[in-house]
């Protein structure tokens, strides 16, 4: 006759599948918490590294364009100058002078020269003022990095929730303490060890000032002060389980975070700037020359329209001569209409497809 199991035996049985089965789901939270804490801990540091690019390459532009941006300021001022006292010293029939002011104000609709004379003026006194700061590059540094940290923060206010912001603030808050309570310098009469803990506060408060989880994680892992549990424990594992859920769900909303941080500092101008310059080098090119090279030939432009304008001035030219412009405004002035029939012609082509 078969023996009877007894219940003791059912519920040990069941007992024990129940904590293997929790097991199994602690390993996988475990695998996917440190995973999410590897992956944060890369897109942060791509995060600081483009933007560090942009900080030195927004200060190299500068350092080395700043002489060629002063060329332009002059000679555009230079320009204004001449225009300026054409108008107030020579005296014009109705006609010319409105084909003058014609000339004029098409150089400022071309883009040749600024708009207006005061807002040249302006321009001059701020570069100035700019150049003459020997704390501009770290004026420009620090404006930067605080517009980021500006921007990180105005993204993660938009994507955390009320509740999401609680929970965070909560874990973080608790993390913190937890850490500051085993490593606050205090805490120890050790010489030596007072030293190590007061790095690893340092740590633990920036990330802290940050709202920093991952980071708060990393330092908890990297010197294995979490709490232990009893793994034999049905309530400790599920306690557990759940802290660990709690935990990879804000982790994941910190990654997404920080991936949408990326993508929107490199769709800014500064970070299409570093692509731009990082394509330049891939091919073999110096970027910083090539925009020097091409400030340089504006430089021309400007400055033989400068002449011209000046010739004109010192009544070297004749009224006719003037009106017909600058040979190289009317060589823009044929390009910008072959442009616009250019145009014109592809969008009468779409027309006619459809």
């Amino acid at each position: 006759m078969p023996k009877k199991t007894s219940s003791a035996s059912q519920n040990t049985t069941t007992t024990s599948l129940a904590l293997s089965s929790l097991h199994v789901r602690l390993e996988a939270l475990d695998k996917e918490h440190q995973w999410l804490l590897k992956q944060i801990k890369k897109k942060r540091t791509e995060f600081n590294n483009f933007v560090e690019q942009m900080r030195a390459l927004g200060t190299e532009i500068f350092q080395q364009c700043t002489p060629s941006f002063h060329k332009l300021v002059d000679i555009d001022q230079e320009i204004h100058t001449l225009f300026e006292e054409i108008f107030a010293t020579r005296k014009f029939g109705k006609q010319t002078k409105k084909d003058v002011e014609g000339i004029y104000r098409t150089l400022q609709l071309a883009g040749i020269i600024t708009p207006k004379k005061n807002q040249v003026d302006d321009e001059k006194t701020e570069l100035e003022e700019l150049f003459a700061n020997d704390e501009l590059e770290n004026d420009f540094s620090d404006s930067t990095h605080d517009r980021y940290r500006q921007h990180q923060e105005a993204q993660q206010e938009l994507k955390f929730t009320s509740r999401n912001k609680t929970d965070a603030s909560r874990n973080i808050r608790q993390t913190f303490l937890s850490l500051a309570e085993i490593f606050h310098p205090d805490k120890t009469n050790n010489g030596e060890m007072q030293v190590r803990h007061t790095e690893i506060m340092k740590e633990i408060n920036r990330a802290y000032q940050e709202g920093d989880l991952a980071r708060l994680l990393e330092i908890e892992r990297q010197h294995q002060v979490g709490k232990s549990i009893d793994t034999n424990s049905e309530d400790d594992v599920t306690k557990k389980c759940k802290h660990l859920e709690q935990q990879n769900e804000l982790l994941k909303s910190q990654y997404e975070t920080l991936k949408q941080e990326l993508a929107s500092v490199k769709n800014t101008p500064e970070g299409a700037m570093v692509a731009d310059c990082r394509k330049a080098k891939r091919a073999g090119l110096d970027p910083i020359s090539l925009m020097l090279k091409q400030v340089e030939a504006e430089i021309q432009v400007i400055a033989s329209i400068r002449d011209f304008v000046k010739a004109f001035h010192e009544q070297k030219m004749t009224i006719q001569e003037f009106v017909r412009g600058p040979a190289i405004l009317r060589q823009m002035n044929r390009d910008m209409v072959e442009d616009l029939l250019e145009r014109m012609f592809i969008d009468l082509d779409e027309i006619v497809e459809l």
